[in-house]
């Protein structure tokens, strides 16, 4: 993975950034020689950090790291974007205001940063890609919440709607409801009409991007479970398949392998650790809820999960879920670095090949 890059400069800058403003601290020999606030735009920190050019300024990771990291190295500044977790874990400082935590990045990064941890930004162009997905998500949570909200008020009167998909929903809806209902009702189904039209135009969007800009999309849906928004998803987020030197890295930086506490003769069962990037891992075990399902097609990961949930035991359908989620991860980089075609069978072909 990528490793910092050391700065010329004897001084290193902590910031704190919030919604407004930004603290900042620098240091040089280990002394403070300058701190202040100044708003969160551009404007305000070229004035604020201009008598320190080309200084390592360090920062966590957050909702306005992405922007500021782009802009301070466009300006010459070496950034380094931290885990925010790990500077938890460093310090819990009784006495936190947003002055100390400038001061306290400025100094770990100066003594021992490696301890830090180093957070991946994206390209602006990706980062604006993967906004339509994000956005996708967010309408069909809403949809979802529209039709659960229809199926709640029909329930009041006495009828269960049956199931159906959500572009025939609408019209069974109107069949079925009750007329003294239909008035509430009918602007509810509106909506979801509205939302629909809405997800498939940017499904068409994304289908085009993809096919204009990532052609490794189309790779990754060789596998069977894996549609065109996971496949985006994958590549938009990790963004550099060269990021990671061991495929196997990609299932821990996702999030999908177990927490360990070990201390003395103690090393309990924990979940996994739910790292990185959140809405990824919740495309990937729906993929591997696919795969283990009724129409999941006969593969060594399907049966892989299927051995693992026919063990019994407390949640072994869910343990078997996130094992297949994070061996789908790293079969998908593997792929996707690699230029592979995809073999659901390759371990079997491979091992009856050198067997004759």
């Amino acid at each position: 993975m990528t490793q910092p890059t050391r700065s010329t400069s004897p001084v290193t800058i902590g910031l704190d950034t919030g919604d407004r403003t930004i603290h900042y601290c620098a240091l040089e020999a280990r002394e403070v020689c300058g701190r202040g606030v100044c708003p969160t735009t551009r404007e305000g920190l070229d004035e604020a950090l201009a008598k320190w050019p080309g200084a390592r300024v360090v920062l966590e990771a957050g909702s306005q790291s992405a922007w500021i990291a782009r802009h301070l190295r466009s300006r010459g500044f070496d950034v380094h974007v931290v885990d925010p977790r790990r500077v938890q874990l460093i310090s819990k400082d009784p006495r936190k205001t947003d002055r100390r935590d400038a001061e306290l990045l400025a100094r770990l990064e100066s003594g021992m940063p490696e301890l830090l941890g180093r957070v991946h930004h994206r390209g602006e162009q990706a980062q604006a890609d993967l906004a339509m997905i994000r956005a996708r998500d967010q309408l069909v949570r809403v949809r979802n919440s529209l039709v659960q909200c229809v199926r709640g008020l029909t329930k009041s009167f006495g009828l269960r709607l049956p199931s159906a998909t959500t572009s025939a929903f609408g019209k069974r809806v109107r069949e079925l409801v009750p007329a003294a209902l239909l008035p509430a009702v009918e602007v509810v189904l509106a909506q979801v009409d509205a939302l629909t039209a809405s997800i498939r135009e940017l499904d068409r969007r994304v289908a085009r991007v993809a096919k204009e800009r990532y052609p490794e999309v189309a790779r990754l849906q060789q596998v069977h479970g894996v549609g065109p928004v996971t496949a985006a998803a994958f590549v938009l987020t990790i963004e550099e398949p060269t990021r990671f030197d061991d495929s196997r890295r990609v299932g821990s930086w996702i999030g999908l392998c177990p927490r360990v506490h070990a201390s003395g003769d103690s090393n309990p069962e924990l979940g996994i650790s739910k790292s990185g990037d959140g809405y990824l891992r919740r495309l990937l075990v729906q993929c591997a809820q696919y795969i283990l399902g009724h129409f999941g097609k006969d593969s060594e990961l399907r049966r892989f999960g299927l051995k693992l949930a026919a063990r019994g035991g407390r949640a072994a359908k869910k343990k078997a879920v996130t094992a297949v989620a994070r061996k789908l991860a790293v079969l998908l980089h593997r792929i996707w670095r690699r230029g592979l075609t995809y073999d659901p069978f390759h371990n079997t072909n491979r091992q009856a090949a050198l067997a004759v």
